[in-house]
């Protein structure tokens, strides 16, 4: 019987505030504001979810026990699913093989780290999965790992093994899937948000074309503002300036 529902999209997310996120950028932002700027990334990936058609949203979250303040941050429509396993490896499996057994034409895990990721690679992932034109979709990151991985059928020895969070994620990946006989569309490649230089990037890339995933670009605006020092009480405008009578 062919699957009864559409290809299922999960974005995988830590649920913001309850346990650190963006750690390699805690030094050049501090962790509070690391934080509100990986609030934005999340909330404007489900935002783009949304807006794609034919098929099931989903946010995969972590940790298990955060649900209720999920439940308040993702858009109506998503299906809400704890992350289950130890590794990255058995919670994508896990997540995945779900979803398939569950009647879906497919399964895409999506990370939210990668703001201007263009949704039309998603949307292609999904219909070539639905199509029934390959078992195995493949997004790459520059870094070397990738931003979506997607499925026909449970495959969990694709995720056995695998370094993650080094460069060589990726191309295990597919060299794991090939082995196998499996098919694998690969996606062209894109650039997530880890480090200082990945932000200063970002910044770039949005601040060039004045627009952009809305609370990312608003908040990298409100982070270049310049700072405008506020004179301390008892000191005049012109003592504030050096201009001011000296003792």
């Amino acid at each position: 019987m062919p699957p009864a529902l559409p290809p299922a999209v999960a974005v995988m997310a830590k649920v913001p505030g309850m346990s650190p996120v963006k750690s390699r950028l805690h030094a050049a932002l501090t962790a509070e504001r690391a934080t509100e700027l990986y609030r934005c990334f999340l909330l404007d990936r489900l935002d783009a979810i949304a807006r794609l058609e034919d098929v099931s949203p989903v946010v995969a979250f972590t940790p298990e026990d955060a649900e209720h303040v999920m439940r308040g941050l993702a858009p109506a429509g998503f299906e809400l699913v704890p992350q289950r396993g130890g590794d990255l490896g058995q919670r994508l499996s896990a997540l995945l093989t779900a979803l398939v057994e569950r009647g879906h034409a497919g399964a895409i895990a999506l990370d939210s780290d990668s703001p201007t990721l263009p949704m039309a690679y998603v949307a292609d992932a999904a219909k070539v999965l639905a199509g029934g034109r390959c078992d195995v979709a493949l997004g790459p990151c520059e870094d070397g790992g990738y931003y979506l991985v997607g499925l026909r059928s449970p495959q969990p020895a694709l995720f056995e093994g695998i370094p993650w969070s080094t460069d060589a994620v990726f191309a295990m990946t597919l060299d794991k899937a090939r082995a196998r006989g499996l098919s694998v569309h690969v996606l062209p490649r894109w650039f997530d948000v880890d480090t200082e230089g990945d932000l200063r990037r970002l910044n770039a890339d949005l601040t060039a074309g004045h627009h952009g995933p809305q609370r990312t670009y608003a908040f990298l605006r409100q982070l270049n503002e310049p700072v405008i020092a506020v004179p301390r009480p008892g000191v005049t405008r012109g003592t504030a300036a050096g201009k001011g009578r000296r003792p």
